[in-house]
């Protein structure tokens, strides 16, 4: 418990640990807003191609410039990353191959073209101080206030055009053909969405690099998607568990020397992810499994009502009683049938004498009769 407090206080009053987490935080929470649109659109390798795009534009913008400013290492990675996007869309429409397979293809090309310039420029002399190769895997410690500022601003701007164009992008996500029968401009509207990946995923190379970053673009979206189904609260709940991830991440690798922020971030949120997965309703799989018992048991209970109260409507009282062996040889399977009367009885829909004979109540009977007549009604 003290290691805890103490980790919680250096993340409010320790500047390296307050601005590395509060530019993982900045970064998890426009990359799911963002990253809802990849999902929904069943574009999430489009994430990993544009982030594996982007490292090219990121050597070329420091050979160009010889400068390390985030600006405009973000103005190169975003150019190719939108460039290995555009030929993307252009592949798509021009031949006949497969939108998954064109993003293979970029991605291996774009990815391989600039590990070959970053190979390259190693041997100028004042690249290796550079460290660009970080932005392969990250160096979230190595963030400082103003990148925090630049992550921010942009991202600001990323989430004001979501708010503009929120109408126009549900319908290019949900159902693009009423969108173009409203003569709205959709390749336009596509063209900017993809925009937008690009720069979520260019502003966040610095701290999870290019081999990571589109975990944070798919993951919080997809762990959101678990827990509803109206768009708002995805996005929001995206976000939300994106910005966790970012804080939980720092906090995590602090305990360590050796610890690499990029990579636990991508764990902490991927452990969100599981979470959602197992025990979100309605869609986890626990309760999926919880449910699917309680289903049986219900079809248990009211097949063995149904018995009775069939057995029941062969004499001339609805109190006529049964054997348990005979209430055994009526129901579909024998295991569970004393079990199943025990509930019934609890219920006060069944009742039992001495010599373990079973008949209805008045109630049962009633609430058996409306089972079989809507059973016979769907049927």
């Amino acid at each position: 418990m003290t290691g805890i407090l103490e980790i919680i206080y250096d993340l409010i009053f320790d500047y390296t640990l307050r601005t590395v987490a509060l530019g993982s935080a900045t970064l998890g929470l426009i990359s799911g807003a963002i990253g809802c649109y990849a999902v929904l659109r069943k574009q999430s390798l489009l994430g990993d191609a544009m982030s594996h795009a982007a490292l090219p534009g990121i050597v070329l913008a420091f050979f160009l410039t010889r400068s390390r400013a985030p600006l405009i290492l973000i103005i190169g990675a975003s150019i190719t990353g939108w460039l290995g996007t555009v030929i993307i869309m252009h592949i798509i429409r021009l031949t006949h191959i497969k939108e998954d397979t064109a993003m293979g293809l970029v991605l291996s090309v774009f990815f391989g073209f600039g590990l070959m310039l970053l190979t390259f420029i190693q041997r100028i002399p004042d690249a290796r101080q550079a460290g660009l190769e970080s932005f392969l895997f990250g160096q979230a410690a190595a963030l400082l206030a103003s990148d925090i500022i630049t992550m921010a601003t942009i991202g600001g701007i990323i989430l004001l055009t979501m708010v503009l164009f929120w109408k126009e992008f549900k319908l290019l996500s949900f159902d693009p053909d009423f969108g173009a029968s409203l003569g709205l401009p959709l390749s336009r509207l596509e063209i900017l969405l993809t925009s937008l990946i690009v720069i979520a995923i260019v502003i966040g190379l610095q701290t999870v690099g290019v081999v990571l970053m589109s975990a944070m673009i798919v993951a919080p979206a997809v762990a959101a998607r678990q827990w509803t189904n109206r768009m708002q609260v995805m996005v929001l709940l995206a976000a939300l568990f994106g910005a966790l991830s970012g804080i939980m991440g720092t906090m995590i690798s602090s305990l360590g020397p050796r610890i690499a922020t990029g990579p636990t971030i991508v764990l902490s949120i991927s452990s969100i992810v599981l979470i959602s997965i197992l025990f979100a309703p309605k869609r986890g799989l626990i309760w999926q499994w919880i449910q699917s018992l309680r289903n049986r048991r219900k079809v248990e209970v009211e097949s063995v009502l149904l018995d009775l109260y069939r057995l029941a409507n062969q004499h001339e009282t609805i109190t006529h009683s049964h054997s348990i062996n005979v209430l055994r040889t009526a129901a579909s399977t024998s295991r569970g049938t004393l079990k199943t009367l025990r509930v019934l009885q609890d219920q006060k829909l069944v009742i039992s004498d001495d010599e373990d004979n079973w008949s209805l109540t008045e109630t049962g009977w009633e609430i058996a009769n409306a089972i079989d007549e809507e059973r016979g009604q769907s049927a």
